[in-house]
């Protein structure tokens, strides 16, 4: 049976997968595993709730509530936040669960649950598949006293943004900044964050409907950032998707500055400053060759993960490393927060762009880009990736034509019912010719 638990929490298209019905049966199943795995032992249970504007996460917010509420668990809702606002929040008001509704940058019909611990850390594997086998079943209910209370928490955002300004070890003045929202849970404590830091702010695709989060905007869509920036004169652009835990960024002439390149900037900006633990970046196999390579020439080692960012974090943690993340724009510094936070990422690339007095562009190019051609492969049966036949002789053919010069990766998406071929080589002809060949034996082969 499919696992219902993906690579980052439950989801699927709001009110078809993803149900009031099946919300609230999580919730209750989650807080009977948390109390009897003893997290709640001696105190009465606190969740913290918070989601990003879709409107279908209204009811899911009614339905989540309610599970835990009747399962004796007491509930702050937090309403419309980033992810790493919750998962910050979870932390320091003590809570033994965190829940955000959110399915980060894919389009608004679809949603997702996704639950953090206590100390705002997701839960692992064991514990989610603890929740799914207990789904369902007879319980006894609390009554009376016994059952979870539930308030509004809107002092939230501010205690967010007061947290991501102590971070900065100096001030933005004299930056123009570009920031495109998504129309997402941060539309409004990024661009505050990024003013009280000093930076003048133009804010695009700040006014979330409930419709309009990702449409055509944020970081899966720079296009507009780029020409903003470039309009504006603005010496960088920002971009985070729905729920903010990633952050892509422009230059002041529109070229993208991805999750690599913003790394390589941190990590040199770290060792500098003696932050940089073990002088280790931790990265996912999803990582430039460029980027590898910039890390072997500055002497800095790096540590690399499966695709996902709790594979990152569980690496960092491992090792006790404080810098992580994956070329898609989810940056993890521990030493600041337990998730990927776009804002945080960047408050920190933008502090060091005004504490070197360097353009973005030239501290990006610390690395140089090996050309990579990605193809999502809609449509296709993403189960069956690892066992065909066909698909394995496919990739062997292509990475033969390669040999050291580059490297296929193909991988099902954790997240959405697609599969993703990546060709990486010095010749970006060949890595198209390549990657769309494969595209079309995936498509072939499990369609």
């Amino acid at each position: 049976m499919t696992r219902l638990f993906g690579t980052d929490g439950v989801r699927g298209m709001a009110n078809r997968e993803l149900t009031a019905e099946l919300a609230l049966d999580l919730s209750v199943a989650a807080a009977h595993v948390l109390g009897e795995v003893g997290l709640f032992e001696g105190h009465r249970p606190k969740a913290v709730v918070g989601r990003d504007p879709r409107a279908s996460g209204e009811f899911l917010e009614g339905a989540v509530v309610a599970g835990l509420a009747s399962a004796g668990v007491d509930v702050l809702r937090l309403g419309v936040l980033p992810t790493p606002a919750v998962a910050y929040l979870t932390e320091v008001l003590g809570a033994d669960l965190g829940v955000v509704l959110s399915a980060s940058h894919n389009p608004a019909p679809d949603n997702g649950i996704k639950f953090l611990a206590r100390g705002g850390v997701k839960l692992d594997d064991a514990l989610e598949d603890a929740i799914e086998r207990r789904m369902n079943e007879q319980w006894t209910r609390p009554v009376g006293a016994a059952i979870g209370r539930v308030r509004d928490y809107p002092e939230g955002g501010e205690r967010y943004v007061e947290h991501l300004l102590s971070t900065l070890p100096n001030r933005l003045d004299g930056l123009k900044v570009v920031v495109d929202e998504a129309n997402g849970a941060a539309f409004h404590v990024s661009p505050e964050a990024l003013r009280r830091a000093g930076a003048e702010v133009i804010a695009t695709h700040v006014e979330p409907d409930g419709l309009n989060i990702n449409d055509n905007c944020g970081s899966t869509h720079l296009e507009g950032l780029r020409a903003a920036v470039v309009a504006h004169g603005a010496d960088a652009g920002i971009a985070h998707d729905g729920d903010a835990d990633r952050c892509l960024a422009v230059d002041a002439a529109g070229e993208e500055v991805d999750g690599d390149q913003i790394l390589a900037v941190l990590a040199l900006a770290m060792r500098e400053t003696g932050t940089l633990t073990g002088g280790t970046v931790v990265g996912t196999v999803m990582a430039n060759f460029g980027f590898k390579q910039a890390m072997q020439r500055e002497g800095l080692n790096f540590v690399e993960t499966a695709v996902g960012d709790r594979y990152v974090l569980e690496a960092m943690r491992a090792g006790g490393f404080v810098l992580g993340g994956e070329q898609s724009g989810h940056v993890i510094l521990t030493d600041h927060a337990t998730t990927g936070d776009g804002t945080l990422t960047a408050l920190h690339l933008l502090a060091r762009v005004a504490a070197t007095g360097r353009p973005l562009a030239e501290l990006a190019a610390v690395m140089t880009k090996l050309p990579q051609v990605m193809i999502n492969v809609k449509d296709v049966d993403k189960s069956r990736a690892a066992s065909s036949a066909e698909l394995a002789q496919a990739v062997k053919e292509a990475e033969a034509e390669l040999g050291d010069t580059g490297r296929v990766l193909l991988r099902p998406s954790g997240t959405e019912p697609l599969v993703r071929v990546m060709v990486e080589a010095e010749d970006a002809e060949l890595a198209r010719r390549l990657a769309e060949h494969l595209a079309g034996v995936v498509k072939t082969a499990l369609g």
